[in-house]
Parts: C-alpha cells; sequence; structure tokens
C-alpha cells in the first residue's frame, strides 16, 4: 500500500458515509443512498472530470488501485481513456485544486501581515513557481513528484526563494489535510523526506549580494541624481542620506518627521527589527525635506501619483536607468564601506546607522543606549561627503576620532 492510500477496512466505513472520499491517488468512491461506486477523477483540458469504474462490489481496492494508476498514466501521456467520460454532477463536492486552496489560505492570513507587501510576495512566489506546474491539480493529488517539479530548477541559483516556496507549499498542503481534502504525509515536508532528495546548499552560497556601487563614485551619482526632478529621485536622494531600506523610506510619513530637531523617528511597526529607530538627519537631508512638494489630504512623505505612496519598483527603475546592474539596497553597502574605509567612526556606531539587529546577545544586553550623536556625527560626515565639500574627508576623519573617544 501506497502512502496516502487508504486501507480496505477504511473504505468499508466510508462505504456507509453519502458524500465523494478520497481513496488512493485519483481513486475516489462515491456514495449516496447505500450505494458504492469507484471513480477516477483527474483534470482534463483544465476541468475536473470523472470516469466510473464499477461499483465497490465489482472491484475489489487493489484491482481499483490498479486500474486508476492505469488510466492516470494515459492521462498524462494524453491518450484517451476507454472509459465514459462524465462532468462531475451538479450539487456533488467540488474538487478543490491546489491553487483554489492556496487563494483561500492566503485570503484567510491576510489580517495578520503587518505588511501587504509580504502577503503579495508569499502568493506571487506560487503563481510564479507552483501554480504552474501542480496548480490545477486537485490538492489531495500533490505529491512528491510534483513538489519536486518546481523546487529543483531553482533550488541552487535560487535557494531562498526555494526555502520559501517550499515552505509555502507545504502550508497549503497542511491547510487542505486539516480541511479534510488530503491524506497522508505532506510532500512538501523537510525533514524526514524532501532532505533526502534535495540537495543541502551551504550558508556560504545562500548569501545574497546586493550589487554595490563603489563609495567614491557615490557623489557624482548624486550630483547627476539631483538634475532629475521626480518623486522617485527625491526618494532615492533621502535613500542614499540616511542608509536605510528602500521599504522603510517609501513608508515614511510627515508625523515621523521633526524637521526643527533634524530628526526622524521610525515606528517599531516599520522597522525589519521591529524596534523604533531614531535617524539624525544630515543638514542635506534636511533641505532635501524642506523643498518637497506636499500632496494635499496625504501624510506620506514620498507619495504616488495615483497611489498614496511611490511603487517599492520606483527607485530601481530610476537607478536602472541611470546606472545599470546596481540595487537601490547596494548603496547601504557603499556607505558601510565609505565609513570603514575613510573615517575613524567604531563599527559599532556604523552598524547601529544601519540598523542592524545586535547578533551577540550580550553586547545586546549591554549595549542599551543608542549612540546617537555619535550617530549624528557620521550621518553629517555622510552628507558632506556626498555634497562633495573640499573638506569632508578631512571632516570625517576628524569626527570620527572624536566619536571614538
Amino acid at each position: 500500500m501506497t502512502k496516502g492510500q487508504l486501507t480496505a477496512q477504511e473504505v468499508r466505513k466510508l462505504s456507509r458515509v453519502d458524500g465523494l472520499h478520497r481513496v488512493a491517488t485519483g481513486l475516489y468512491l462515491r456514495v449516496r443512498g447505500g450505494s458504492s461506486l469507484w471513480t477516477f477523477r483527474s483534470m482534463v483540458n483544465g476541468r475536473a472530470s470523472e470516469y466510473s469504474l464499477g461499483g465497490l462490489g465489482d472491484l475489489t481496492l487493489a484491482d481499483a488501485v490498479a486500474r486508476a494508476a492505469e488510466l492516470r498514466a494515459k492521462v498524462k501521456r494524453g491518450e484517451p481513456v476507454a472509459v465514459r467520460v462524465k462532468a462531475a454532477p451538479a450539487g456533488d463536492i467540488k474538487v478543490e485544486t491546489f491553487e483554489s486552496v492556496a487563494l483561500q489560505l492566503w485570503e484567510s492570513m491576510k489580517p495578520g501581515w503587518k505588511n501587504p507587501k509580504h502577503g503579495d510576495q508569499w502568493i506571487n512566489t506560487l503563481r510564479t513557481y507552483a501554480f504552474p506546474q501542480f496548480g490545477r491539480q486537485p490538492v489531495g493529488e500533490v505529491g512528491t513528484d510534483a513538489v519536486l517539479a518546481a523546487l529543483s530548477p531553482i533550488w541552487q541559483t535560487k535557494h531562498e526563494t526555494a526555502t520559501r516556496l517550499r515552505q509555502r507549499i507545504e502550508a497549503v498542503l497542511s491547510a487542505a489535510k486539516a480541511r479534510g481534502l488530503r491524506t497522508g504525509e505532506n510532500p512538501a515536508a523537510w525533514r524526514g523526506h524532501l532532505d533526502a532528495l534535495l540537495p543541502r546548499i551551504s550558508k556560504k552560497r545562500r548569501v545574497k549580494h546586493f550589487e554595490a556601487m563603489d563609495w567614491r563614485g557615490v557623489p557624482a551619482f548624486l550630483a547627476a541624481l539631483r538634475q532629475r526632478s521626480s518623486m522617485s529621485a527625491w526618494a532615492l536622494q533621502f535613500t542614499l542620506l540616511t542608509a536605510m531600506r528602500t521599504g522603510t523610506v517609501i513608508g515614511t510619513r510627515w508625523e515621523e518627521i521633526d524637521l526643527a530637531r533634524a530628526l526622524w523617528v521610525i515606528p517599531a511597526a516599520r522597522m525589519k527589527t521591529q524596534v523604533e529607530h531614531r535617524v539624525p538627519l544630515s543638514q542635506q537631508a534636511v533641505a532635501l525635506l524642506s523643498a518637497l512638494p506636499r500632496q494635499e489630504g496625504s501624510d506620506a512623505v514620498f507619495w504616488g501619483a495615483r497611489k498614496p505612496t511611490i511603487s517599492n519598483m520606483a527607485m530601481l527603475e530610476l537607478l536602472r536607468g541611470m546606472r545599470p546592474g546596481l540595487t537601490v539596497h547596494g548603496f547601504r553597502s557603499s556607505f558601510s564601506d565609505w565609513a570603514a574605509e575613510s573615517t575613524h567612526f567604531p563599527q559599532q556606531v556604523i552598524e547601529m546607522a544601519l540598523a542592524h539587529a545586535i547578533g551577540n546577545a550580550v553586547e545586546a544586553a549591554y549595549r542599551r543606549g543608542d549612540l546617537f550623536d555619535k550617530r549624528r556625527a557620521l550621518m553629517q560626515a555622510w552628507g558632506d561627503y556626498l555634497e562633495g565639500s573640499a573638506d569632508a574627508g578631512e571632516a570625517a576623519a576628524l569626527d570620527g576620532r572624536d566619536a571614538a573617544s
């Protein structure tokens, strides 16, 4: 008996319950008014179709399973099936596909996502890699081969994406089992199953590096960027000056900004670390914000023409047009390299300016402050460097020595 297949005793029990019951891959038992009929169900031309195999008393469980396997192989090869095909009768139990169950699960999970972007990423991963492979397949029939067909092509080249895809497929199939739409083990489970079929990828190979501009070229790039008058250009300037993440920048609200104190307070809900973060604004950042046009009735700093805020792709598309091959996130690396190579600011000040989580538990326990004054000196030095002032390099070095003392 294969995984997910019912036993003869379980089939006898189901024969007393009206409904459509899954017995094995593609094989169902239709029970109505005391009569039980073996049926084979499959997707033909995008819709569920049903093939009659005979009554429960006419075929043993083993014979029915074997007959269903033969028909499944024919359907897979595109051959005609020598059994009359009929559409599922009206009023019967609806055959839920993997795609339909995934979409229902996604809708149920929406209220729990703090950021709608995460919800979109969740379903888009399935739409891109899983739905084309087995989206229209009955969820009760999705097996290991189907899961591997979706994972294998990207397992080594896009491992992070593949890992998330596997987790999301597993979640959909678990939900289907909880709803009684499938039985047996989860074919997307990692431990004790897929870990024996897919190669392990070393942590070093998993690291995704963002293409970054050499820090020496950033001032010239900023000068060129300032020649453009668009919301995406202003947002990218602000991203460079603050060294913050794309998502954090585009979600900025005026209520978070205090121009008089040159301060940007980002609430915990918008931070990757889930901790409130204070960003000291350089004179250059304050000047940029002061000159920005505001949209009536909106608190968004970087508002869109058709949406409340600019798209999370707006800055990247602008950058691609100016410097193909680079990423917006890479400017955080440019900032980090500049600070490490041309200033004397301590590494912990640089890391805190980037809002990185503290990996060492002991260090995190003892370092309760946010080094704000030292970070203010760092960000002003960065702003002066980007401005291209003659003494910016010397000032950065001096500020760094002061901050370290």
